[in-house]
């Protein structure tokens, strides 16, 4: 039985259909595709009791290619109590997020990896003893 309220099976399925709105041409070099790991992920900065989930990432690898990590377990944590509307919402925007980072690293274009780090930074700043 399934811990949370959607199943990998259907995360996966959501996925996929967001994934064909994507233009094609938008993954270019993105050889590794869109991938959905089991697990969750904590960010290395995360500081308790308010755990930071990471939910997805943009990875490049010369030997697996460059590609998209989405954890089902951090999205699950994050969302499993919303709509099934509301859950395909977030999910659009978190691959977008790393659609972006894909698609800035094509340009040389960095300022998606300023705002996580600025993003990061406020949370260090709101969590810090």
């Amino acid at each position: 039985m399934c811990e949370y309220n959607y199943s990998i099976e259907e995360v996966e399925e959501m996925l996929e259909e967001i994934a064909e709105s994507i233009p094609k041409a938008l993954y270019k070099n993105l050889h590794g595709g869109i991938v959905l790991i089991e697990g969750a992920k904590i960010h290395t900065k995360s500081i308790e009791p308010s755990k930071l989930y990471i939910a997805g990432e943009y990875i490049r690898n010369r030997n697996t290619g460059n590609h998209i990590k989405i954890y089902y377990g951090s999205v699950m944590k994050l969302y499993q109590n919303w709509s099934k509307e509301k859950l395909k919402e977030e999910l659009g925007k978190i691959l977008i997020h790393e659609f972006r980072h894909h698609i800035e690293y094509e340009a040389g274009d960095y300022s998606l990896v300023v705002e996580d780090k600025i993003f990061i930074n406020n949370y260090l700043e709101r969590h810090s003893e």
